[in-house]
């Protein structure tokens, strides 16, 4: 089945599954659903029920939601349509990484594949969108790297942004505003000296300098140890 067979609410949901799954462990539920998209939860609910006749969902137990084969297959093909179209708009279009999501929640159920399939061509394959997510082959393959929260590193210690998620606007603008995006390597300072705060410095810096990045930033940035 395509994308294009069912209605944009269902891709929606589907790839949202997939997403609140693909850097947590824990269970996706119709509460985490109904407050990731915004919605209540009675309408969730009944969205998953009408997901589950068609296949879609199960729900081994209450309140869990799981995709099955056919509706994980339809939410990376969403999720590879998404993060192309960020690509785009950032590449050749020139958006800022903090206005292209949105931008791409209505594009991705407009354009067609032989249309996605002409981007990636354009835009050389690329493995990542601009926030650092994967971005699925054209088989639903996801080479996703090893990383781990900002947050939660304690340094010393060097490491590599590999992702920023782009839940929040202003979060974005702010990282990208201290310099803290995909491929930098920062050094993680063993105290920050204020608390609630994550030091650290940007190895490629002309000039040494200490950047202090709040807990809730640093729980949006995800790195690998170099």
């Amino acid at each position: 089945m395509q994308p294009a067979e069912l209605s944009s609410a269902t891709q929606d949901y589907l790839k949202t599954i997939w997403q609140l799954g693909e850097w947590s462990p824990q269970k996706v539920t119709t509460t985490t659903l109904a407050s990731r998209m915004g919605l209540a939860a009675s309408t969730v609910s009944e969205a998953l029920k009408k997901l589950t006749e068609q296949g879609m969902v199960t729900r081994p137990s209450y309140g869990v939601v799981e995709l099955t084969d056919e509706g994980q297959a339809i939410a990376v093909k969403m999720v590879r349509r998404h993060r192309l179209l960020e690509t785009f708009l950032t590449t050749k279009l020139g958006y800022a990484w903090d206005e292209i999501h949105d931008e791409a929640e209505v594009l991705e159920h407009a354009v067609s594949e032989k249309f996605l399939d002409r981007i990636d061509a354009l835009l050389g394959h690329p493995a990542a969108d601009p926030h650092g997510d994967v971005i699925p082959s054209p088989a639903g393959e996801i080479a996703a790297p090893t990383a781990v929260q900002l947050a939660d590193v304690r340094g010393p210690v060097a490491v590599e942004v590999v992702r920023v998620s782009d839940d929040d606007p202003a979060t974005l603008r702010y990282l990208a505003g201290v310099g803290v995006v995909p491929g930098t390597r920062l050094r993680v300072l063993p105290d920050s000296g204020l608390p609630g705060m994550v030091a650290v410095s940007i190895v490629a810096a002309t000039a040494a300098s200490v950047v202090r990045i709040g807990v809730l930033a640093a729980e949006a940035v995800w790195v690998t140890r170099v």
